[in-house]
């Protein structure tokens, strides 16, 4: 493409190319040489439609791999195997002729009911910046842009399109925004999407703070600013906030509104021409990627769909085999499962799978495994099945059979087997895009079932299908249980590949596995009333409030299984020069298996000025280990990932001071602690009349001539007569007592030897870094 400039077009060209020629391409200038491109929804697969449009999913797509969405593939706590399915998408879109993928998403599951969980990797800011960043750039290896989505706070389905998002600052920058600046400032996607909602009364899609002062200004991001489709409120205010494009296509309306806003001369047309210049760079981007003409290697990237699946599901339990009445001594776990064995496999999900989330995001796959198929394929003739209850939609459905005879028939097939594979989960109507479920519960015929099944054979093993987290308050009464998520096209031979030991299990959970709902830090702030959803958890998101309010949890965040064993050993931790700390530590796989565990790190301050979390995750690594093999694990804590949002300046803030430094298989799983002594930023308040005693004291200038001015006052208290003093606090209580108490207040108190024009003097010297009068 020839090299132009917002110059070389006219006001009403430069409009156009600011909003949608349809649903999914941008405007074309043909005087000018710029072509249209197309973008199409993702992220865990290409959804490019055929015929009839729409971004709920509902007309056909080209055929495309459908890897493990985000809440499968994010388990695998591993980002090279991310960037490989990205560049994977990338080739699919590249093949296509599509210049950006819509995704990823990496919003934090506030909740575990919003509906579109299944798109998102986690409830903690850095798995879902790192992974995000990850997705980012595997798919721009290919020469195809990202979309990273969905900026920002945008956390549940219900009212998305009007509900304002109430955060505090410091969540807001620590919790739902810090993802998005890791992805920004390590993997410069090429486009973000803001999202359909407000932030704290305002629309993200016309924040000028939000895709100007935070996101340009701040993170230094280039690229072009894409809304949702259908989320402008008002065109004109959007891009003077920093919206560049709007999609889908408006048919020309909101470009005259533009055209007319410039001429009004209420939009400067510099922004305008700002918006359209980043159009034009992001057809030169997509202009310089090689023509790809196919065809796809389908087998290719099945099998990496398939090994991605594998690295995805987590072994939430897995005990010895229950004997009845006892255990036999010296029985081994009841996974994996001998192909030698009889196995009873029940359960309509194991023959019709949920491998993927409905909306958006819904992808047309090349082919679909079932996990019967797959199990039969090891097991043969030892493989037997019963659905044992119908999924909506599908062939048990359809054929009308009685419930209580399917769950009869299922019995005696776990009856006659030596082990009982369950699965069970949630229907594809209960999650999905556009709305939130209403509990956390797995239907209830599924649930009597499993109690059916489990009486008949306790040697019974649990598989889910789920997009997002469910209840499990059957995890004491059977042996196993294995956390599958949503796992793409491939998923049901990934099952059979961990059940039957030729996949050793590495997944851990990004998110926390609650006893009950209304232990979830959102609860009574979810999904809000009258168009305001209030934060009011702040910062204590995920694993932060369950391990600061000490709760039960079924299973904790980082948990996941092995069918080897982890031992970790002498471990250090050292600030570099660049404030980064450096943690190294020792990783022995002392089982008979290969296998990979994930490393964790969490960091903690010692001391704080402000509310911290018990621990945070700052650092982690997926580790491949061969049996018996030590290998010694570097992971790096960011100095920047330290810092915490300081309100009254604006700004990030490291306390100096000592780190206490977690070593960990998961939140609550610690191997090693160490500690790091960390020096922080400076920071200088300006001192006023109402600033505490205790802030003045801090100050390095004021703070010493106030300490000798305030030794009267305490030497008159703690002189008190006998029966006062008494009854006073001793001095360490009555300095802590004291920090709070405004410095201006003091003035005229007994014993406070300084005037209200020397304290004034002091203040403003004190705030010129200059000598203060004696």
């Amino acid at each position: 493409m020839t090299e132009i400039s917002a110059s070389d077009l006219t006001l009403e060209e430069k409009a156009s190319l600011t909003s949608g020629a349809d649903f999914w391409t941008t405007k074309a200038v043909d005087r000018a040489g710029i072509r249209s491109v197309m973008m199409t929804d993702g992220p865990h697969g290409l959804r490019k439609q055929m015929g009839g449009t729409d971004h709920l999913g509902l007309s056909s797509s080209v055929p495309a791999t459908c890897f493990p969405p985000a809440v499968g593939i994010g388990s695998s706590w591993d980002p090279e195997l991310i960037e490989r399915v990205g560049a994977a998408i990338g080739v699919e879109a590249a093949i296509e002729d599509v210049a950006v993928v819509l995704g990823p998403g990496i919003n934090i599951k506030r909740s575990p009911l919003c509906g579109r969980n299944f798109e998102y990797f986690s409830e903690d800011p850095i798995v879902s910046g790192v992974l995000g960043a990850a997705s980012v750039r595997g798919v721009q290896s290919q020469g195809v842009g990202t979309s990273l989505k969905h900026f920002a706070a945008n956390n549940q389905e219900f009212d998305r399109m009007r509900a304002s998002s109430d955060v505090d600052p410091r969540p807001l920058r620590e919790i739902y925004l810090r993802g998005f600046e890791r992805v920004v400032k390590d993997a410069a996607p090429w486009t973000v999407m803001c999202s359909y909602n407000k932030l704290n009364g305002v629309w993200t899609s016309e924040d000028p703070w939000l895709l100007t002062s935070v996101l340009r200004e701040d993170w230094g991001f280039d690229g072009l600013v894409v809304s949702d489709w259908g989320a402008v409120n008002d065109r004109v205010a959007g891009v003077a906030a920093g919206l560049d494009l709007e999609m889908p296509a408006s048919g020309g309306r909101t470009d005259a509104q533009l055209v007319a806003a410039v001429r009004a001369a209420t939009l400067d047309e510099s922004v305008l021409d700002t918006a359209a210049a980043r159009i034009v760079d992001l057809v030169r981007k997509a202009g310089e990627r090689p023509v790809v003409d196919g065809p796809l290697d389908v087998d290719a990237h099945h099998a990496l769909a398939r090994e991605a699946a594998g690295r995805s599901i987590v072994l939430l339990k897995n005990e010895a085999r229950r004997a009845v009445p006892e255990p036999v001594e010296g029985q081994g776990p009841v996974l994996p499962l001998a192909p030698t064995r009889r196995i009873a496999v029940i359960g309509a999900f194991a023959t019709e799978p949920r491998f993927q989330g409905a909306g958006s995001s819904l992808i047309n796959p090349t082919r679909v495994d079932t996990a019967l198929d797959a199990l039969r394929a090891v097991g043969g003739d030892l493989v037997s099945y019963a659905p044992a209850f119908a999924v909506e939609g599908g062939a048990i459905a359809a054929s009308g059979r009685p419930a209580d005879e399917l769950r009869a028939e299922a019995v005696a097939v776990a009856a006659a087997a030596e082990v009982a594979v369950v699965f069970l989960g949630l229907p594809a109507a209960e999650e999905s895009e556009g709305f939130d479920r209403e509990h956390i519960d797995l239907p209830a015929d599924q649930l009597v079932l499993l109690d059916a099944v489990v009486e008949a054979n306790p040697h019974t093993v649990v598989v889910l299908s789920n997009g997002g987290v469910v209840a499990l308050p059957f995890a004491d009464r059977v042996p196993a249980i294995v956390e599958s998520w949503l796992l793409g096209q491939a998923g049901g031979s990934a099952v059979a590949d961990v059940l039957y030991g030729a996949v050793n299990p590495s997944g851990k959970l990004t998110e926390t596995i609650p006893v009950r709902l209304a232990d979830n830090p959102s609860f009574g702030n979810f999904p809000g009333e009258f168009g305001h959803v209030r934060y009011g958890e702040g910062l204590l998101v995920g694993y932060r409030w369950y391990d600061a309010k000490g709760l039960d949890v079924t299973f904790p965040f980082g948990h996941g299984l092995s069918y080897t064993t982890f031992a970790y050993g002498s471990t250090t931790a050292e600030v570099g020069p660049d404030g980064d700390i450096v943690v190294h530590l020792e990783v022995t796989n002392t089982g008979a298996r290969d296998g990979r565990e994930v490393v964790q790190v969490y960091v903690a301050p010692v001391r704080s000025i402000v509310q911290r979390a018990p621990r945070e995750l700052k650092a982690f690594a997926s580790v491949e280990l061969a049996a018996g093999e030590t290998r010694t694990v570097e992971l790096v804590v960011r100095r920047q990932d330290l810092a915490y949002w300081d309100v009254r300046v604006d700004r990030w803030i490291v306390e100096g001071g000592e780190y206490t430094v977690d070593v960990a298989a998961s939140s609550r799983d610690i191997r090693a602690t160490v500690s790091a002594q960390v020096e922080g930023d400076e920071i200088l308040l300006p001192l006023t009349l109402n600033s505490s005693v205790g802030d003045v004291l801090a100050h390095p200038i004021a703070g010493p001539i106030v300490m000798g001015a305030l030794g009267g006052f305490l030497g008159e208290l703690s002189g008190a007569d006998s029966s006062a003093a008494s009854m006073m606090p001793n001095d360490e209580a009555m300095e802590k007592m004291m920090a709070s108490f405004p410095i201006g207040r003091l003035i005229g108190f007994p014993g406070v030897d300084v005037s209200h024009e020397q304290v004034e003097q002091l203040l403003a010297a004190a705030n010129a870094g200059g000598s203060v009068p004696a």
